[in-house]
């Protein structure tokens, strides 16, 4: 039976491991799994014996060399003493081993053609003749510390690009050219969008105007969608005191992603890092009957998180997150329909942005972690978990189960989105909290005038503005929609006699509140045109002599061409009403 592609993935690292080793015995291997476009492995290499870019070649070359004589991998479970014996060399290799020896874990190695690792298993069942030799390819070097730790050891991380196919490679490959010209980094310095400053410090992205633009039209979308869903909008402190972050249990269990306290009056104080536990906070500061449920509390709330420097990139990983939030608090009567109405949000969502391919990715938690990963109520997690699994089954809506992933307090959705150009981003969540309300004894009074406490959903549908307008970058190659557009027409007088009139449509944009800027430049009229276009932006108004003896002017779109000769008044309408739809 052929194995799955995570298995040949996983299997790969290995074979890079032992590439590596032939080539470089002093070299120490340490983790390499599988990951969703191919392998990597972490190593260490002596300092003056580290690969560079030129090397990758030469190391692809090796493995394919070895690939035909690993016909299997065979595994056997051995003691502390036997696994420690065969990596006495290895200091990252031991530490793994004493750790699972600690848990009580077996330990495991696999072999192939004399080659051994350390491993829990999972790979092809015979490399040699399930694993095509074109099919996958060294692709880059990268730093890393060792366990993701900046205190330790810098290894070289070595990675793989696999698939099936020589094909399907191709195709990804192809995939990441387009991607690079797409590369929010890249297009957001060539539009003006956002910049990072050392004085400000990493991971704290400035929204120049243009990005501004992008943030305020994505905050308007959701307060439209959230007023229409009937929620109701709040506003939180950015930072806390630590009582509140003990009593919701996120210091316990999320500390690490949070920036460390401040001390201050003889407390210690946090920056906000998540904005569940100020809305536990409002919906405590008045009594709830089951009639005012549920209620639904939204807030576009600013978070920070402590991501590690080496993790930081661009938009999609950052230290201060503006965060499409809200909780929804509601019976365990009303849950279906209130999370039905969630993922219909969603889906909304994906048909203004024309995001076509989508999955919901539900994370379960694991029973043998209760307590340690996950707040210990069994039950609750098999109830809830359910209660989840049934709302997207009845919506049909395309899910895939993932354990040992849920949030500490309840089963969670991370949504799953595909770009215009095919690549894959993780988008928002979802989550249901069953634990946190009790913790804040959060309760509301049933029918029967008994206290009860309410089922919480998190969501953000549109995640953070800053990975969003990254993936939104992205998607559409910077030609961003009308309504979205940081500018949306640019008008453009053929000659200076010209610039009167043009000015006078510039008003008139700008009265009809659309984002119009006038180029009264003394560039040529052909260089206006294509520096117009080199800006994106999606429609331009040219004003020349014809123009102004027809009291017309002649518009042209960005993604259709040349539209015509049209009165004034006819082009601001079709530009409001293209607005207006968001289409």
């Amino acid at each position: 039976m052929a194995s799955s592609l995570e298995y040949i993935r996983h299997t790969l690292a290995h074979l890079l491991a032992a590439a590596v080793l032939e080539i470089y015995p002093d070299a120490k291997p340490t983790i390499g799994p599988a990951v969703d476009n191919g392998f990597y492995y972490d190593i260490e290499f002596p300092a003056d014996k580290r690969p560079g870019d030129g090397d990758l070649k030469e190391i692809e070359k090796h493995m394919r060399k070895l690939l035909p004589s690993w016909n299997e991998m065979t595994g056997k479970e051995v003691s502390e003493k036997e696994a420690s014996a065969h990596f006495k060399d290895n200091p990252y290799k031991l530490e793994l081993i004493r750790e699972i020896a600690a848990k009580g874990e077996k330990i495991t190695l696999y072999s192939a053609e004399g080659f051994t690792d350390l491993c829990r298993g999972g790979h092809a069942e015979s490399p040699a003749k399930e694993i095509p030799a074109d099919s996958f390819r060294l692709n880059r070097l990268a730093g890393a510390y060792w366990r993701g730790d900046e205190k330790n050891t810098q290894l070289t991380r070595i990675y793989g690009l696999a698939f099936a196919t020589k094909k399907e490679l191709e195709e990804y490959e192809i995939m990441m050219k387009e991607a690079e010209k797409r590369d929010h980094r890249k297009i957001g310095k060539e539009m003006d969008l956002f910049e990072f400053d050392d004085d400000v410090g990493p991971g704290l992205p400035l929204w120049l105007p243009n990005g501004t633009v992008l943030t305020e039209e994505l905050e308007k979308l959701a307060k439209e969608f959230e007023f229409k869903g009937n929620y109701m909008r709040v506003k939180t402190p950015h930072l806390a005191k630590e009582s509140m972050y003990l009593k919701s249990g996120h210091l316990p269990y999320y500390e690490g992603s949070m920036f460390p306290p401040m001390e201050y009056e003889g407390g210690k104080y946090y920056m906000k890092a998540m904005n569940c536990p100020h809305h536990h906070k409002i919906f405590a500061a008045r009594p709830h009957s089951y009639r005012d449920l549920p209620i639904r509390l939204a807030e576009y709330g600013t978070n920070y998180r402590h991501e590690k420097s080496g993790e930081l990139f661009g938009l999609m990983r950052v230290r201060m997150l503006s965060m499409n939030d809200a909780h929804i608090y509601c019976t365990e009567e009303q849950f279906g329909d209130e999370f039905r109405a969630v993922n219909d949000l969603y889906l909304n969502y994906f048909r203004i942005f024309g995001i076509g391919k989508y999955v919901m990715r539900l994370s379960t938690h694991d029973p043998k972690r209760l307590g340690e990963k996950y707040v210990n109520e069994p039950e609750l997690w098999k109830k809830t978990e359910d209660m989840v699994r049934n709302v997207l089954v009845e919506s049909k809506i395309p899910f895939i189960e993932v354990p040992n992933e849920a949030a500490f307090y309840g089963p969670k959705i991370d949504v799953q989105v595909w770009s215009a150009i095919g690549r894959e981003f993780s988008l928002a969540t979802n989550q249901v909290d069953f634990a946190v309300p009790k913790r804040f004894d959060l309760v509301y009074a049933d029918k029967d005038g008994k206290d009860k406490t309410p089922l919480c959903i998190h969501r953000a549908p549109l995640g953070t503005h800053e990975r969003f307008i990254g993936f939104l970058i992205e998607h559409y190659g910077g030609n961003f929609p009308l309504w979205l557009s940081p500018v949306q027409v640019k008008v453009i007088p053929v000659a200076e006699a010209h610039a009167e009139a043009a000015q006078k449509v510039h008003d008139a944009l700008r009265a009809r509140m659309i984002r119009s800027e006038i180029d009264l430049s003394n560039d040529g009229f052909g260089k206006k045109v294509r520096n117009a276009k080199t800006a994106r932006i999606p429609y331009f108004i040219i004003l020349g002599g014809k123009d102004i003896e027809a009291n017309k002017v002649t518009l042209e779109s960005r993604d259709k061409g040349q539209i015509g000769q049209l009165p004034l008044e006819e082009a601001l309408e079709k530009l409001s009403e293209e607005v207006r739809a968001r289409s």
